[in-house]
C-alpha cells in the first residue's frame, strides 16, 4: 500500500470520526434545547443511486409555519410510511434542523459514523504494522 492509499484510508477514518461526533453534539443539543412537535410523513422519494424511499416530513413549528425536513437515516424496516404520525425534535431557533424522535433514528447515525471510524483507523495501523 502506497502513502497516497494510506493518506485516504487515515482521511476516511477522519471524515467518519467528524460526522459522528457533529451528529451526536447536535443530538445533545436537541435533546437539552429541542422543542418537541408531531410530524406527519407527507411524501416519499426515491434518492438517486438509492433502493429505498426517503420519507418526507412536515410538522408545524412554533410560529405556526409549516417546515419539512427529510430524516438522517432512512433505509428500510423503520416504519416510516405515508400518513404515518412521527415525534419529532427541532432546534427552536432553526427549526430546520429537526430528527424524528425515536431510539431507532437517533442512534444510528452518530453510532455507525464511529464505528467507520473505529474500522478505517483500525485498518490504517493494522496496514502499517503489518508492513
Amino acid at each position: 500500500m502506497t502513502a497516497r492509499d494510506m493518506f485516504c484510508v487515515v482521511l476516511a477514518s477522519l471524515a467518519c470520526l467528524w460526522g459522528g461526533v457533529r451528529e451526536a453534539r447536535l443530538q445533545a443539543r436537541l435533546r437539552r434545547y429541542g422543542v418537541h412537535a408531531g410530524g406527519v410523513v407527507v411524501d416519499q422519494y426515491l434518492a438517486p443511486a438509492d433502493d429505498n424511499l426517503t420519507p418526507v416530513i412536515e410538522f408545524t413549528d412554533r410560529q405556526g409555519r409549516p417546515v419539512r425536513f427529510t430524516p438522517v437515516a432512512t433505509g428500510t424496516g423503520l416504519g416510516l410510511d405515508l400518513g404515518t404520525r412521527v415525534p419529532v425534535v427541532h432546534l427552536p431557533e432553526h427549526p430546520e434542523i429537526a430528527r424524528v424522535f425515536t431510539r431507532r433514528y437517533l442512534r444510528p447515525m452518530y453510532i455507525s459514523m464511529l464505528a467507520g471510524s473505529g474500522i478505517f483507523l483500525g485498518v490504517a495501523v493494522w496496514i502499517v504494522l503489518k508492513s
